[in-house]
């Protein structure tokens, strides 16, 4: 049995290239946020994009996940920093896709060596919930013992 639902809402008018739409989330955290294919493949600021959202919800997801893993070891983490870059190709035979996350993550977790933080790391690239949820999607990993 699911122990939460999360929900966000999206609406569009128009065809694809000249169309556009928002975005929101049900919880209220973040406000309604415009998108359009232009910002989706261009980056304009003030906007998102679903791989936006998705690399968002990987690196907090990926934090908790690792947070947990080092736990399991005996060693909290002092500090936490993930960045999800997302991928996204147009023009491939099989339609536009996500093709790869590279995560980046820099902790701080006193008396770590740094065979078992990368093995740690690696089981929360394997174990996060969103990571799970984008399977067919490579997930490349760059993990970095931060020292005093």
């Amino acid at each position: 049995m699911p122990i939460a639902h999360s929900t966000a809402e999206a609406t569009w008018s128009g065809d694809l290239t000249g169309g556009g739409g928002t975005v929101r989330s049900g919880s209220g955290a973040f406000p309604e946020l415009p998108i359009s294919w232009s910002r989706r493949t261009q980056r304009e600021l003030g906007a998102t994009s679903p791989e936006e959202l998705i690399a968002a919800a990987h690196a907090s997801c990926f934090c908790m996940a690792f947070s947990g893993e080092l736990a399991k070891l005996g060693h909290p983490a002092e500090r936490i920093g993930a960045a999800a870059s997302v991928a996204f190709e147009t023009g491939r035979a099989d339609g536009a896709a996500i093709t790869s996350i590279d995560l980046e993550v820099r902790a701080r977790v006193p008396g770590m060596e740094d065979a078992a933080f990368q093995g740690a790391a690696e089981a929360a690239r394997v174990g996060c919930p969103v990571s799970k949820a984008l399977a067919g999607v490579e997930i490349r990993l760059r993990a970095s013992l931060e020292t005093r």
